[in-house]
Order: C-alpha cells, then structure tokens, then sequence
C-alpha cells in the first residue's frame, strides 16, 4: 500500500486515539465531538478545528470516503462506576449511529474502545448485542482486553479494543498486537519536575483516609513517604498504595498523589496526560487549561501506545504482512 490510510476520530474527545493513529502512520480527515471544552483541548493539541459536531445529528452520507473509522464510544453506562445502565441510557446509542455511518460508508476498517466491564456487562449480553449489531452491518470484529501498562506506560488501564473487518476484505484471521511491548517502567519519566503542588500530611480529608475504620493501623506514612514515587489513590473509603505506576486514570478522580522528597503530590493534569502516551512536547499547547478539566479528560482518553500498535497491525493486515499473535 503506497498510500496512508485515512481515517475520522469520532467520540474524539482530546485526541488520543488520533495520536496513536497517526504515529501508526494513518492520516486524519476530520473529528467529532461534542464537549466544547474537551474540543477546545482538542484543537489546541491538533491545530484542527474541522469538528464534525454532533455524531447524532450527522448525515452519513456527507461524510468524507475514509479508511478507518475509530470511536470510544460512550462509556459511563457499562462503566463499574457508574449506574451500569447500558442500552437503557441514551449515551448507549451512540453505537447505533457508528454503525449507520459504518454501513452507509462502507468504512473498510473501525477501531472501537470501551471499559472493561462492557464485556460481562448484563451477563454478556450487552457485548452480544453490539457484535450482533456490527456483524449485521457487515464486520467480522475480534475484540480484546488490553493493559496499558504492557504497552510502555506506567498506568494499571484495562479497556476492551474492537477490530472491525469488512467482510469482503476479511480475507485471513486478524491478531491484536501481543504484549511483548511489556518492558521495566520508570513512572519518574512520566512526571515533571515542576509539580509542587504539595497536599500537607496535616490537611484533614487526607487524615480522614488515614484513620478512618479501614486504613487505621494499616498505613505507615513515614515508610510511605521515605519511598519517592509510590502512588496512593484515595477512593471511596479506601486508600490504595502503588508502587512504581498508575492505577487506572478516571474521569471524575482527581485523588492521586505519589510521593517525592517526602512530601505527598497531587498528580497534575499535564502528568496524566504523559501517562496516557502523550509526548511533553504537547504540553505547551494546552498549560493553559485548568487542572481540573484537564485531569478529567485525559482521565476520559485512551491510551496513545495501545492505539498506536493495534494501528500498526491494522497497517500490517492491509498490507498482508504476516501478523503474530
């Protein structure tokens, strides 16, 4: 194949998976998403202000011919953190409408992302309904469960990854790329040596965690902070302690801390970020939006390194190369 494949980012949100697209080697035409301020992040990371808008407003048929079509569809409602609603939510649609644009272009290729937990969510059933759905559309899809953290980046993230074929082009069994990336991780690489945003051992919702019922007893904090860059997540009730990564970035958790110089440090926006796969050099272009909303989309995002190699399988397939699993 001489030429790059083209592709749309729909559900783009700050454009993760279009980063690992095109560092795949694929070229994007367009994107869609309704946030105005994740888009705001989006253009500012891309230079690229051609938002389709609206995904359930758009005419298939006045979109662009593309190679591939890739979305993280909405999660909230197959997520273990939310209500778990599925197909009873509105959010839960927005596969039908890929897979109208899907059937209308005649899209050859689709990367699709979601949690985790839409796998056995409603016993299954949920997962059956969409490759039921997709195949109706004329897709062969494998799917798979993927970590991260065996893709070169130090954060604990298990999201499912479709692959859909078109039927016609479907013309040998497709892998996901294997997990031989899996390599010794430096979470110290991926934090800047600016962040001193400080939380005071004193500050009294930390202590909270530290004496409550659950972690009384438990927690040496003096052996926790003589140790630099373990990370501790405060959740619920609960405080968990991480050594050498990042448990599973959030939309709506901004409790992160790891420890530095015996001090607790509020993991930043721009850190979450580089643990998502997006390079420092990116950073300049977004210092100016807010912590917190920064924190909440990049907790929102895919992973830059797992898009980019389930990409470059893609690259293989269409061009016959031989693939391992």
């Amino acid at each position: 194949m001489t030429n790059k494949m083209t592709f749309i980012d729909f559900c783009s949100g700050i454009g993760a998976g279009r980063l690992g697209l095109e560092k795949s080697g694929m070229v994007c035409v367009a994107h869609s998403e309704i946030n105005e301020d994740t888009d705001k992040t989006y253009i500012s990371l891309f230079n690229d202000n051609n938002n389709l808008g609206d995904l359930t407003k758009i005419i298939p048929e006045t979109l662009p011919n593309v190679d591939l079509l890739i979305a993280g569809f909405p999660c909230q409602t197959f997520s273990i953190v939310g209500q778990r609603k599925g197909f009873s939510d509105e959010r839960g649609q927005i596969i039908y409408y890929l897979a109208k644009i899907l059937q209308t272009k005649q899209i050859p290729y689709f990367i699709l992302e979601n949690v985790k937990g839409l796998v056995n969510h409603d016993h299954g059933r949920t997962l059956q309904k969409i490759l039921d759905l997709l195949d109706s559309v004329g897709y062969i899809v494998n799917y798979k469960v993927l970590n991260s953290s065996y893709f070169g980046i130090p954060q604990i993230r298990e999201r499912v990854y479709f692959v859909g074929i078109r039927k016609d082009l479907y013309n040998k069994p497709y892998f996901f790329p294997s997990s031989a990336i899996k390599q010794s991780l430096n979470i110290q690489d991926y934090l800047l040596l600016d962040n001193k945003d400080e939380l005071c051992v004193t500050d009294k919702t930390f202590q909270r965690y530290l004496n409550n019922k659950y972690n009384q007893n438990r927690i040496n904090l003096d052996e926790i902070l003589g140790v630099d860059y373990q990370v501790l997540d405060t959740r619920q009730s609960d405080l968990r302690i991480y050594s050498g990564v990042c448990p599973t970035l959030r939309t709506g958790r901004h409790g992160l801390l790891y420890t530095k110089n015996h001090k607790l440090i509020k993991l930043s926006g721009l850190e979450s970020l580089l643990l998502q796969g997006f390079p420092k050099d990116f950073l300049n272009n977004v210092k100016y939006v807010s912590n917190s909303k920064l924190l909440s989309q990049a907790g929102n995002a895919m992973t830059v390194n797992v898009i980019e190699e389930i990409g470059k399988s893609i690259v293989k397939y269409v061009n016959k190369d031989e693939t391992d699993d």
